[in-house]
């Protein structure tokens, strides 16, 4: 095998660059997979920007499909040439934060167990999946084999994309027969319409400007989209909803102005599920918080991984309960990502997500 291999490596804010690493040794608990499709995502834009701190040296990227190329010597249940994926959270398994059910916040073996996004590695504190290679630690907690049959395109949003956007769903707790809010439809708003539709709402509100991503919200769930560059999205919303207002409103954008119009759309009682990765303060008007008397939720999550959330994922695509396929826009080489990159940065060409294939 190379003693060498090709990353995507974070220089300084405004740089990330094509360079040459080491291929990773591979310890008792880990395993090297051989990474045949990644992606680019939205929080790796952050860090492009400098707006997401990570170490100067670090390969990017946390959305791996791949096949096993060593095994360490404690993993078992797996084997050499397997197709398989990861996680773009990684939990240990056995840190008092994963076995909470909240491996997203996993502290690994030290002190308590717990670390705000400390499940979260690739790409964020340890090299990530935008490379020939990938090292995936605590193994046996977080490969998944790929289903016969599935594609790597079909199961490139289940790392990251499908798992965030399902989950703000989940945690929004909706029922069957809810009305739902979701703002922006990015790829994560995207599935989070589609997670709305399969957790049983009666009623789905995309709110979205660009023709292209309207059409495909319908296409996963959407009844209603709203247009904020035509009509005021908070108006547009309480009169679809005869000025009740939502059960559960999904914010998927990370903004300052999607937050407060999430909050503003709810019903009393209602929940507002984050999903959007801030960069600056939050502020909360007084009257859309009824002064702290609404009875609201706010609920952030991250991601969550670990192999049981992939093979669920896995399961949701392989019995056709949901198609991300049109979420896959623009393929690239990994020798082409420095362009791939200035793409899907600028949003330029209709760009959703790119199929990196190294």
């Amino acid at each position: 095998m190379a003693q060498k291999m090709k990353a995507a490596i974070f220089i300084e804010p405004g740089r990330i660059v094509l360079g040459e690493k080491p291929v990773p040794d591979v310890g008792p608990l880990d395993a090297l997979i051989r990474v045949t499709t990644t992606t680019i995502c939205g929080t790796d834009i952050h860090i492009l920007k400098g707006e997401y701190p990570v170490a100067s040296g670090l390969t990017i990227g946390h959305e791996p499909v791949g096949v096993i190329e060593k095994l360490g010597s404690a993993v078992q249940g797996y084997r050499e040439g397997q197709r398989v994926i990861a996680g773009a959270i990684t939990p240990s398994g056995y840190s008092n934060a994963s076995l909470s059910g909240c491996g997203s916040q996993c502290g690994g073996a030290h002190g308590h167990g717990w670390k705000p996004l400390g499940g979260w590695r690739f790409g964020n504190t340890i090299d990530g999946a935008q490379a020939e290679f990938l090292l995936v630690p605590d193994a046996m907690a977080n490969l998944a084999p790929v289903p016969d049959g599935l594609t790597d395109e079909q199961v490139l949003m289940c790392p990251d994309i499908l798992s965030t956007g399902f989950s703000g769903a989940e945690s929004g707790r909706i029922r069957i027969g809810d009305t739902v809010a979701v703002f922006a439809q990015g790829p994560i708003g995207l599935c989070a319409t589609a997670g709305a539709r399969l957790m049983g709402a009666a009623r789905i509100i995309a709110v979205e400007s660009l023709p292209e991503r309207a059409e495909i919200a319908r296409a996963m769930g959407a009844d209603h989209v709203v247009d904020f560059s035509k009509v005021d999205p908070v108006d547009e919303i309480r009169r679809i909803t005869d000025g009740r207002g939502v059960d559960v409103a999904i914010e998927a954008l990370g903004r300052q102005e999607t937050f407060e119009a999430a909050l503003r759309v709810l019903r009393p009682g209602g929940t507002l599920s984050s999903l959007g990765v801030y960069s600056e303060d939050l502020r909360i008007p007084l009257d859309a918080f009824s002064a702290g008397l609404g009875d609201n939720r706010i609920v952030t999550t991250l991601c969550p991984g670990g192999k049981e959330r992939m093979r669920r994922l896995m399961d949701v695509i392989a019995t056709g309960r949901v198609d991300t396929g049109a979420l896959v826009t623009h393929r690239f080489g990994l020798d082409d990502i420095e362009t791939a990159y200035d793409l899907f940065a600028h949003q330029r060409d209709g760009v959703l997500k790119v199929a990196i294939h190294p």
